[in-house]
């Protein structure tokens, strides 16, 4: 009897881990052809590139996310914090002053450095600490805020040496064979979480630590180095998002990053992965960053909905993407 429940219940748990799979890329499939419906200019090349480079800050950051959230984690500080690495970055490379490669690759090396400080920064306190990850970020989102704010003096960050500001100004802007790099970057980065997260030892720790954390720990999975690791990661994302955003206006303001948080989580859940953690699906994650960003062209195209509302849209999305997520598994 046993045998037989075994049996056939095995073909609707595997059909519902391939619909949980499939989802963000049909939903991607629905949204283009509604938007090809919509306006005739939707399709064209020039707009769909533009849509994906324009996803490419959030993908990025949304890939760190990944590892958070699949190892039980949350960060809400993502954005608060690009925001302050995007300004100590330009601060810096006004500081060394020269329009020189060198100071470029110093800028981005602070850029970098500062992003993986931050997210060790949040999971120290997190794992040793022992405090919420909610809690923690929520703390630490006010705080890269108000420290941006503090640098700005209220007002912007901008690169003073137009040089140098011509010379990083082909990251954002530039392309490669056709491709705008952003997409490139974006995908890179993609492609090296996937790698991490399906085919190492770390990454089946980070899918354990969030699936059940004292299996993991009776289990030998290093719990406080791999869930610190995780936030390490999502700060090395948020700078490399950096790099790629400060070329597109040159500057750093109060409100950049607002709301990349919302953004960076929605993009998460859509792709498939589980809130509750235990699941990490890296593919669809970045297909749920193009998706945000396609539905805000949509908007901007159709008129139909004010583009004002596109963080109203968004937010209705991730509870949307979570009331699916507990119908596909309570349907388990």
């Amino acid at each position: 009897m046993s045998d037989t429940a075994v049996r056939s219940d095995s073909p609707a748990r595997r059909l519902n881990i391939d619909m949980r799979t499939l989802s963000p890329f049909i939903a991607l499939a629905a949204l283009i052809i509604a938007g090809a419906l919509v306006n005739p200019d939707f399709l064209t090349a020039s707009n769909l590139l533009n849509v994906v480079t324009r996803s490419a800050f959030i993908a990025i950051i949304a890939v760190g996310a990944t590892f958070v959230i699949a190892g039980g984690g949350l960060d809400l500080s993502v954005g608060s914090m690009a925001g302050f690495v995007a300004g100590v970055m330009i601060l810096v490379l006004n500081a060394l002053g020269t329009a020189e490669a060198s100071t470029l690759a110093l800028g981005i090396l602070a850029a970098l450095a500062l992003g993986a400080a931050c997210g060790l920064a949040n999971g120290l306190i997190v794992t040793y600490g022992r405090i919420e990850p909610f809690i923690v970020t929520l703390g630490t989102m006010g705080i890269f805020r108000a420290l941006l704010i503090f640098l700005a003096a209220g007002g912007t960050i901008t690169i003073r040496n137009l040089e140098l500001r011509e010379i990083y100004r082909p990251i954002y802007f530039g392309n490669l064979f056709g491709v705008p790099i952003p997409i490139i970057v974006f995908l890179a980065v993609a492609a090296a979480g996937a790698l991490i997260l399906y085919k190492t030892a770390f990454g089946r720790h980070v899918v354990a630590l969030g699936s059940n954390e004292e299996v993991a720990r009776y289990s030998g999975v290093p719990l406080n180095r791999v869930r610190t690791l995780t936030y390490v990661i999502q700060g090395l994302c948020v700078g490399i998002a950096v790099l790629v955003y400060v070329p597109r206006l040159g500057s750093a303001t109060p409100t950049t990053g607002l709301l990349w948080e919302l953004q960076a989580i929605t993009a998460v859940v859509i792709g498939g992965t589980a809130l509750r953690g235990g699941v990490g699906r890296v593919w669809g994650t970045v297909v749920g960053a193009i998706i945000l960003e396609l539905v805000a062209n949509i908007m901007v195209l159709s008129n139909l909905v004010s583009e004002f509302l596109v963080g109203a849209v968004q937010g209705a999305i991730i509870i949307i993407a979570m009331l699916v997520q507990r119908g596909l598994q309570r349907g388990r």
